[in-house]
């Protein structure tokens, strides 16, 4: 009972009474577009875990370029239509490639595993980066600031609450309906996602932000290269990409070196997927208690710039217990920073938008969340392979990504001299 009084008292401190039906559609929303992603994700996991890391340059490379090509058409559907009309767009086209999967999967020893894999590599790497990277642009450009620091992290909290659905169902399935049946699960929930999406239109039309009431018959316009010009062009910008580039170099090193061992350990497909989707619940549950126990209270009390060093302290830490101990470890290293990663960075980070315009809120957050993070997968990637034919071993590259993790956590620290000057004032009010 007493837990039951302390969540209600969180709630009713957290939401006012007008938010909750927003707060409850985006809570689903990001449930189900999470759900669908951890749905397929360990079959993608798979594929990596057994082909081994050194060859991962090439899926990575692959997903980089078509993510690259990607993006002006993103930016092109960003400047000519109203968010009504092209966020459902987005969805739908990853609901029929999903759907799409199913025929070419029937016919896999046809295409060739290793060809077909390749392309699903690519196509979920690409699917994840790209919706996801949308849904918090469209959060934040239905909210204000001051909404985004008390309601991303509960909103947030439903995505890690799919996140540990997705791996249950696949773990509880995928010995019984095959990836063919895990295609469909996914694009139910996809489907689901689209519902979800015109209710929050329209409470936005009822509760605008304020000075900005007509977003959602707003045409952005604009280059449909704003999003890199933007980004080569403003400081604030360009610490935000180099933030995402640290982590990511933190994330694909740990990611890389998981792959490895899970293949020495699980020599089939199916209990690969077991153990990726193992990996998966584990650090999506931890992800909800950061995101409600921690990166909550910081984003109301700080404001975005202790979550974001509180990540690279996290992650350093990890790594150097990875150095310390080595083996097994990066199993925990890679729960951890994971969680820490969506939990705790991405919440502080997505919040940063709110801050900025239209056109910057939707198509520099996709070139930085996408075509940015795929960049440092490839050159993150090619250089472990590089550092492994020097003879580096597990240790150093975990002090490399330590580093990283630090480097990460004193540019979040120095972020805060960037930020826009509203921001600034926010910050300064709520201190």
């Amino acid at each position: 009972m007493a837990l039951i009084g302390k969540v209600r008292a969180y709630l009713k401190a957290t939401v006012r009474d007008y938010e909750w039906p927003a707060v409850v559609i985006g809570f689903i929303y990001f449930f189900c577009l999470l759900a669908a992603y951890y749905v397929v994700r360990p079959v993608r996991d798979q594929l990596s875990a057994a082909v081994g890391s050194t060859n991962l340059p090439i899926f990575y490379i692959a997903t980089f370029i078509v993510t690259f090509l990607l993006t002006p058409v993103f930016g092109a559907l960003a400047a000519r239509f109203t968010r009504r009309q092209f966020v459902p767009a987005v969805y739908g086209f990853f609901l029929l490639c999903v759907l799409g999967f199913i025929p070419l999967f029937q016919m896999q020893e046809t295409i060739g595993a290793k060809v077909l894999g390749s392309v699903f590599f690519v196509w979920v790497s690409v699917f994840n980066l790209l919706v996801v990277a949308l849904f918090w642009s469209l959060m934040a450009d239905v909210f204000d600031r001051e909404q985004a620091r008390r309601l991303f992290p509960l909103i947030g909290a439903g995505g890690a609450l799919g996140a540990i659905f997705g791996p249950l169902m696949t773990k509880q399935l995928v010995f019984l309906v095959g990836i063919t049946g895990l295609l469909i699960i996914s694009a139910l929930l996809l489907a689901v996602c689209i519902g979800m999406i015109y209710p929050l239109f329209n409470w936005s039309r009822r509760h605008p932000v304020a000075g900005e009431p007509d977003r959602d018959k707003r045409v952005i316009g604009g280059s449909i290269l704003a999003g890199l010009f933007a980004t080569l062009r403003e400081p604030f910008l360009r610490k935000v990409a180099l933030l995402m580039l640290l982590g990511d170099g933190v994330g694909t090193v740990v990611y890389a070196l998981v792959a490895d061992y899970n293949g020495a350990a699980n020599l089939t497909a199916a209990a690969r997927i077991n153990f990726s989707a193992s990996l998966d619940l584990a650090a999506n549950s931890l992800q909800i208690i950061f995101q409600l126990v921690i990166t909550r209270e910081l984003l109301v009390r700080v404001g975005p710039i202790g979550p974001l060093v509180l990540d690279g302290v996290i992650k350093a830490c990890m790594l150097l217990g990875l150095f310390v101990v080595g083996g097994g470890w990066i199993v925990v290293v890679s729960i951890v920073t994971r969680a820490s990663a969506y939990g705790i960075f991405k919440p502080a980070a997505d919040s940063l938008y709110t801050e900025v315009d239209a056109e910057t809120r939707y198509k520099t957050k996709n070139f930085i969340d996408t075509t940015v993070w795929r960049f440092g997968d490839v050159v993150v990637n090619v250089g472990l392979n590089s550092l492994r034919g020097l003879g580096v071993a597990t240790g150093g590259l975990a002090l490399m990504a330590a580093a990283a993790g630090l480097t990460s956590a004193w540019v979040g620290w120095r972020l805060a001299r960037s930020l826009p000057v509203s921001a600034k004032q926010a910050g300064d009010r709520s201190s």
